[in-house]
């Protein structure tokens, strides 16, 4: 059952890998200059109350070779944004500096990145008014269905 289970999540994070979201395409950043790599940034439907905001980089090497690394930030209640921006994304936002620059050690030379805001109600996730009691277990369901 479990390598059954394990199996549809990697085909789920195949077909996100290779799907083309056009809504979802992030086209530039501000300040940023160019994206290296393509870019989605969107809402993954979990229940009829809760979407969980994503970002999706490619890698910058094998986009088909490479794994897929799901990050999310600790907590819970640490948007998974400050990891993509300030820890292992394509770009720096340093503290105290009023420009971004490109991050030398960016996971995504060697990986495509997924970042996932969990629990709702964290970052830019969203959900109802009972989605604010959770537990790792919740969790773990939301998590499965995002992917």
């Amino acid at each position: 059952m479990r390598a059954k289970v394990i199996a549809i999540a990697l085909a789920g994070l195949a077909a996100l890998a290779s799907a083309d979201y056009k809504a979802d395409r992030v086209q530039a950043l501000p300040m940023c200059g160019p994206l290296p790599t393509n870019w989605w940034s969107g809402y993954l439907k979990v229940s009829d109350t809760k979407s969980l905001h994503y970002i999706y980089v490619e890698s910058m090497s094998n986009v088909t070779g490479d794994p897929v690394v799901i990050w999310l930030n600790g907590g819970p209640g640490c948007s998974s944004l400050l990891g993509a921006f300030s820890e292992n994304g394509p770009f720096i936002f340093d503290d105290g500096e009023s420009v971004i620059k490109p991050n030398p050690y960016a996971w995504n030379q060697r990986a495509n990145l997924l970042y996932i805001e969990s629990p709702a109600h964290v970052g830019f996730s969203m959900g109802g008014p009972n989605d604010w009691n959770f537990t790792d277990w919740t969790q773990s369901i939301d998590l499965f269905a995002a992917v």
